[in-house]
């Protein structure tokens, strides 16, 4: 690829996720022309002081523009933190997901749903703060064995997902069925209803660091893609390595999945969609992954708003999507995993 070419193919990038944000900006029950809606923006930006209607002004800067930002974090940071597991496991089913700090987090939330009902932050701190206890515990696990550590993470992940998951249904059992029960339903399909610049303040910096973590050492899962013994042959200290990537891959999904809820399938199929643009370079791979995550989620969030009369939670969508596309892509690369 000469400079010409990377030079556009990185500016369309960075331009992929701000076109569909600001698409999003446009759709919804109260439809709003492009003119428009750059019209309030720039109005915000001091730019101009064009005429607004005072009703699209509040919905494009309070209700529209937080979530989209919202769905494009939470997306980058669900492709990413998949696409860097894929390498260093060296398994093309594995997702962001796999060291259990989804059901983690979902049984975070639902126990701050059920101890405190309404009151959101306490949500957000439980829900990431029981996605990190998850991935510290499935390292722990995997740690515990004299064998290969790729397979006993992957295995802690699994008894990890397994147990809170357990816990999630627990809580659900003992929570409210009027009032309590439904909150922690809806909030375990996922969904960026309630998405307010409070969210992005509050999940961004962790979503942010870890993003640009991995953003930073996208070079050295090529080393890990090789093999433990290839990357030791290499100078690599494999403990230190993984373990920064680990970290900084479960601080970008715990910080996504406090705010959004549990949305899946976004962390395995995104990544296969990059290699089939770009191959397994992860130099190329982490920002495809990042640009194409963003635009995918901040999409599909635009159908669940404007496909139905009530909004359909995004973990919906994003199965009935990823499901069909999973089976294409099993026959696609029947040959073998490349």
């Amino acid at each position: 690829m000469n400079s010409i070419k990377k030079s556009i193919f990185f500016i369309s990038l960075l331009l992929a996720p701000l076109a569909a944000i600001f698409i999003s900006l446009l759709l919804g029950r109260y439809p709003l022309a492009p003119t428009t809606v750059m019209a309030v923006i720039l109005n915000q930006l001091g730019v101009t002081s064009l005429g607004t209607p005072d009703t699209a002004a509040s919905i494009v800067m309070n209700i529209r523009l937080p979530r989209s930002i919202l769905g494009a974090l939470v997306g980058a940071s669900l492709a990413v933190s998949g696409a860097a597991f894929q390498g260093v496991f060296r398994n093309p089913l594995v997702s962001s997901s796999i060291l259990g700090v989804s059901p983690g987090a979902g049984f975070g939330a639902a126990l701050a749903i059920l101890i405190f009902t309404n009151n959101s932050l306490m949500i957000y701190v439980f829900a990431f703060g029981f996605g990190i206890l998850a991935v510290l515990l499935s390292y722990l696990i995997g740690r515990s064995y004299n064998t290969t550590p790729a397979i006993m993470l992957v295995l802690g992940g699994t008894i990890v997902s397994s147990v809170f998951s357990s816990l999630i249904s627990l809580v659900k059992y003992m929570a409210d069925p009027t009032d309590q029960l439904p909150k922690i339903t809806f909030w375990l399909m996922g969904s960026l209803a309630s998405a307010s610049y409070r969210d992005i303040m509050i999940a961004g910096v962790p979503m942010l660091v870890g993003i640009a973590g991995l953003v930073a050492i996208r070079w050295r899962i090529n080393i890990l893609s090789m093999g433990d013994k290839e990357a030791r042959a290499l100078g690599v200290n494999l403990g230190v390595l993984k373990g920064i990537l680990i970290a900084c891959a479960t601080l970008a999904t715990a910080g996504a999945v406090c705010v959004s809820g549990i949305i899946g399938w976004v962390g395995l199929i995104i990544p296969h969609i990059s290699r089939m643009l770009v191959g397994n370079d992860n130099r190329l791979l982490i920002p495809v992954s990042l640009s194409i995550g963003a635009c995918y989620l901040v999409l599909v969030d635009n159908l669940s708003r404007i496909i139905s009369g009530s909004e359909i939670p995004l973990g919906i969508l994003t199965a009935i999507i990823g499901a069909p596309f999973f089976v294409y892509l099993l026959k696609r690369k029947a040959g073998g995993w490349v």
